[in-house]
């Protein structure tokens, strides 16, 4: 099949194109993908879950949590980890050996160069963290979350 174009719409498609996969930043496109549903998120948060970014490390105060609870989607409210699967990883960010079943979807970044599963709210879609086969208990799992994902609800009034 020999398709004819005329310069016009040669020009056109090609405009369209580079400013599609050069112009157009990718971050936009992922943006787009999920769903503001808490309209009270703050910019760095929404920088995170909807751009895929990283707060700077040891900022969190999530990093001394210590009481009974759980940790919830700050976008969605879906519960993602029990406070009973946190512990202290050294490395600047709340960090869980187990998530709740179901309490993610993954998928593999190549960023920086490297192979990392990066984790997504199951429910919302928004971006948590990192998950690494460098953790503490017999999982063997570091979910490695940046605290302003999360929202910590607590179960008793300690």
């Amino acid at each position: 099949m020999k398709y004819n174009l005329d310069k016009r719409t040669f020009i056109k498609l090609f405009s369209i194109t580079f400013f599609s996969f050069f112009l157009l930043p990718s971050k936009y496109a992922k943006a787009v993908t999920k769903k503001v549903i808490n309209e009270n998120l703050t910019k760095k948060q929404k920088e995170i879950m909807f751009n895929e970014g990283t707060e700077r490390p040891f900022t969190s105060d999530l990093l001394n949590e210590k009481r009974e609870g759980f940790y919830h989607c700050a976008n969605c409210g879906a519960k993602l980890f029990a406070s009973t699967a946190k512990f202290d990883s050294g490395t600047g960010w709340p960090s869980f050996t187990e998530a709740l079943p179901g309490a993610f979807k993954t998928k593999i970044d190549y960023s920086f160069g490297m192979k990392r599963i990066e984790y997504h709210c199951a429910n919302c879609g928004v971006h948590h963290g990192h998950v690494f086969a460098d953790g503490p208990s017999e999982t063997g799992k570091r979910f490695c979350n940046n605290g302003l994902c999360l929202i910590f609800k607590p179960t008793s009034s300690n």
